[in-house]
């Protein structure tokens, strides 16, 4: 008997969130202790260590769907049930959920960090959306950072401008 991972006992069609340290992985929980999840095709589907997974998913063009036992997926990392988009989206019927993602299984898919990753792939079996929102928030924060960087640039120059004004005036007197 397999070990209890949950709890609160996933339903099928539940998203299944796994933290990673510097990432998280997604998976789509059909029954019977088993996922549904998208996965570089070098990816061995345990863990790499969180810097060499990140590492070949953002060098990964294309991605495989796999079906495993959660615990395989999960290894050491924490995890949870996170329907994160309930609120926003009416999640499609539990059934058709697991029926698309057992036949998603073993087909090589389109791969990106930024567009088509493993939160995308489960969003859009549970919502027929594809959204991530790791992504989502890495772009309000890149987005941030480079604010902060223009305003460090942009205080400077202004900065620059006025010491040389205050020198020019000194230098009249």
């Amino acid at each position: 008997m397999a070990p209890t991972l949950f709890d609160n006992d996933p339903k099928p069609g539940d998203l299944i969130e796994i933290s990673r340290g510097m990432y998280t992985h997604w998976a789509v929980y059909i029954g019977g202790n088993e996922v549904v999840h998208l996965l570089p095709p070098t990816h061995p589907g345990g863990e790499l260590g969180n810097f060499g997974e990140l590492l070949t998913l953002i060098d990964s063009s294309t991605a495989c769907v796999r079906r495993q036992k959660i615990w395989e997926v999960v290894g050491s990392s924490r995890f949870e049930v996170n329907n994160l988009l309930d609120d926003e989206y009416q999640p499609r019927e539990p059934h058709v959920i697991v029926m698309d993602a057992c036949r998603m299984v073993g087909r090589e898919l389109p791969y990106s960090v930024a567009t088509q990753n493993c939160e995308h792939f489960v969003t859009e079996l549970r919502y027929g959306k594809p959204e991530s929102r790791q992504v989502q928030t890495a772009a309000v924060i890149g987005g941030v950072a480079a604010v902060g960087v223009a305003v460090a640039v942009l205080g400077a120059a202004l900065f620059s401008s006025l010491t040389k004004d205050e020198n020019k005036r000194r230098n009249h007197k």
